[in-house]
């Protein structure tokens, strides 16, 4: 009897704190950014939310970039 594997889809999942630190935000803010539809998450067995990676570097393309002061 073949077995079928389903294949999940490629790319890493971020946990809150790695998004914030993309973001430069506090992870509570990633998470109410989640709760209001503004990044869509998945929930791991235990509840916790993980962000796919691709996606977060696609909003974070969009982001403008503070300027460094000479």
């Amino acid at each position: 009897m073949a077995t079928t594997h389903t294949t999940l889809p490629q790319g890493a999942l971020l946990t809150p704190g790695e998004v914030a630190v993309m973001f430069r935000v506090d992870p509570k803010t990633v998470t109410r950014w989640a709760q209001a539809g503004k990044l869509s998450a998945v929930r791991t067995l235990g509840g916790h939310r993980r962000f796919h990676e691709d996606e977060v570097r696609q909003l974070l393309e969009g982001v403008p970039q503070q300027r460094v002061a000479d």
